[in-house]
């Protein structure tokens, strides 16, 4: 089992903090800032972790958003959504891994047309910045 955890992070221009992303030879895609968790981390420490590498930002958890549980290669994966908001920190990354090439805000006309890792979370991430939109 591989269990991670995603941050869903919007600003007040609703635009959408993500992650471009990719090893060495594949190519680059873009995520929201997500990741594995650490054995002994809850999710939501894994959360905050993953935002803190891949973007530079601090930021605490709002609240769970939804869990994506799918089935890889006879892995189960569960991941948790989180709703995250900026406390701190400035743009930079910082990945261990080396697989984070840019950070930018998107909006929801530019989700629309991006190359994504998970592009299955499309739909989803649509639909929280047009939520956002109307409660802002």
């Amino acid at each position: 089992m591989w269990e991670g955890s995603a941050a869903i992070c919007i600003n007040d221009e609703n635009k959408l903090l993500m992650v471009l992303q990719g090893a060495k030879n594949e190519d680059l895609k873009w995520s929201i800032p997500s990741g594995q968790k650490i054995k002994h981390e809850s999710f939501e420490e894994c959360c905050i972790r993953e935002v803190r590498e891949e973007t530079g930002f601090i930021v605490k958890i709002i609240s769970q958003l939804f869990e994506k549980k799918i089935i890889l290669n006879d892995k189960l994966i569960i991941i948790k959504y989180f709703r995250v908001s900026l406390i701190g920190g400035s743009l930079s990354i910082n990945d261990p891994d080396g697989l984070i090439h840019d950070i930018q805000w998107k909006a929801a006309d530019e989700i629309n047309e991006l190359d994504l890792s998970f592009p299955e979370d499309r739909n989803t991430l649509l639909k929280l910045l047009n939520f956002n939109e109307q409660i802002i």
